[in-house]
C-alpha cells in the first residue's frame, strides 16, 4: 500500500481538480481522512478477522460500495450547511466517495497483498492493476518509513503520486487563472 502520505497527497490532487472555488479547511481535512479511512480495516487484525476475509484488509473497507458510503456519510454529517441533495451537495457526496475509492485504486497499483476487493461484499475477488509500480509501504510505524526501508517507498511515491499531483495542480491553477483574467477582461470591455 502507498503510505499516508501517498494518499493524502492524491487526495489535495482530486480535491485542486473537483473544486471551481475556494473550500474551507474543513473540507481539505476530510478529503484527506477519506483517503486515509480504508486502512482502518487493520484494527480487525486485533480481532483474529484473516487478511483474506471480506472484511480484512482491502477487502469491503476498500470496496466502491464502502467508499459510496463513505462519501454520503461525510456529506451527511459535515455539510449540513449545504443544502440537502441540492447540486452542490451532489458534488460533495460524489466528491468524497471518489477520494474514497482512490485509497483503493493506489493500493491496486502496488504489489503487496492479495489485492483489492472492489466489488465486496457482491464478490470475493481481489484485484491488481497490470502495471504497478508503487512500492508497498512498510508496516511498523515511522521508524521504519524514514529508515532504510522507507526510502524506495518515498522515492516511488514521490514519482508516480507527488510529480503527477504536482502537474495537476499547476494545470489546475493556470486553467483557474486564465479563467480569471478572462472575466476580469469581459467585465472591464462592458463598463468601457
Amino acid at each position: 500500500m502507498p503510505s499516508i502520505i501517498g494518499h493524502t497527497i492524491a487526495s489535495i490532487a482530486l480535491g485542486n481538480v473537483y473544486s471551481n472555488r475556494k473550500e474551507d479547511l474543513r473540507f481539505w481535512l476530510l478529503a484527506a481522512y477519506c483517503s486515509l479511512i480504508p486502512d482502518g480495516d487493520v484494527i480487525l487484525f486485533y480481532f483474529d478477522v484473516p487478511y483474506g476475509h471480506m472484511f480484512g484488509h482491502r477487502g469491503f473497507s476498500h470496496s466502491i460500495l464502502f467508499a459510496i458510503i463513505i462519501g454520503f456519510m461525510v456529506t451527511l454529517l459535515f455539510f449540513r450547511d449545504v443544502p440537502h441533495m441540492s447540486p452542490r451537495w451532489w458534488r460533495y457526496a460524489v466528491f468524497f466517495s471518489v477520494v474514497t475509492a482512490s485509497h483503493g485504486l493506489l493500493d491496486a497499483l502496488t504489489y503487496g497483498g492479495y489485492g483489492v476487493g472492489f466489488f465486496v461484499p457482491f464478490s470475493g475477488q481481489r484485484y491488481f492493476f497490470p502495471w504497478r509500480p508503487i512500492e508497498v509501504a512498510p508496516i511498523g510505524g515511522l521508524t521504519k518509513f524514514f529508515g532504510p526501508e522507507g526510502w524506495p517507498v518515498i522515492q516511488s511515491e514521490l514519482l508516480w503520486i507527488g510529480i503527477p499531483t504536482a502537474f495537476v495542480i499547476a494545470v489546475m491553477r493556470i486553467m483557474q487563472h486564465r479563467k480569471n483574467r478572462d472575466v476580469a477582461s469581459e467585465s472591464s470591455g462592458r463598463t468601457v
